[in-house]
């Protein structure tokens, strides 16, 4: 009854969904950069840098994700780096990125190292520098093949935010529990937070989905949003078959 009231939901879930959606996108565009120049980075030519990157993604790899928002959030209150009302969210978003851009930077490593050594021997045979090769050849080719890891990094960050509860984030499932702490429902609030949390993630995994496909007919960059033309799968047609 008390989620029929719409003064719940502008009192407590929107407000908390705000903050889930708000860490969420903030982190996961962060961890894309970050993830990117890593990745880059664990593959140069250059020793020393690929040595750095390398230190960096295997320690933040290392620690959860919690014990990370906790130390920015000591951190940040201790040598007043940002502002106190920002307190929570800045270490939410820090403890997500640093994760998530460690293994995004894996990913798009592993996706560089699995393609054939023929792409980057053609695009050196063709005169195309070492960047030229990296940003305009194999780095589309990796993002197109590991799409699928990369989106469920995106999902589990989403989900990874309601760990900012510990340190007083305000989002979604504080939020609920906020909720039931006044109306005396958990397990009814906890129900609606599950459903909210299931519908944003089906509707990244539908839009991973549409990308994929569009990367597949190549007009990913044109028009994400546009129905690509699918021919219904016919099978494998043998002379055995009558």
């Amino acid at each position: 009854t008390p989620f029929i009231d719409p003064q719940t939901w502008t009192t407590y879930l929107l407000p908390g969904l705000w903050g889930t959606l708000k860490a969420a996108v903030a982190s996961i565009l962060l961890a894309l950069v970050m993830g990117t120049l890593l990745g880059l980075g664990r593959i140069s030519e250059i020793r020393l840098l690929r040595w750095f990157c390398a230190i960096i993604i295997e320690t933040f790899r290392a620690i959860p994700v919690l014990i990370l928002m906790i130390f920015a959030y000591q951190l940040f209150a201790r040598y007043q780096l940002v502002p106190s009302r920002q307190l929570a969210f800045a270490a939410v978003v820090f403890g997500l990125t640093m994760y998530n851009g460690s293994v995004i930077a894996e990913i798009l490593r592993s996706g560089i190292a699995s393609l054939p050594r023929g792409q980057k021997e053609a695009a050196i045979a063709l005169g195309l520098s070492t960047r030229q090769t990296t940003w305009s050849i194999l780095l589309p080719q990796a993002v197109a093949a590991m799409l699928p890891a990369l989106i469920a990094q995106m999902v589990i960050a989403l989900k990874d935010s309601a760990l900012g509860y510990q340190i007083g984030y305000i989002e979604v499932v504080r939020s609920g529990i906020q909720s039931a702490s006044v109306n005396r429902n958990y397990l009814a609030a906890l129900a609606v937070v599950a459903i909210i949390m299931i519908l944003i993630n089906f509707a990244l995994t539908a839009l991973a989905e549409r990308i994929q496909r569009q990367l597949r007919a190549g007009r990913a960059r044109r028009n994400i949003i546009a129905k690509v033309p699918e021919e219904p799968d016919q099978g494998l047609d043998t002379k055995d078959k009558d």
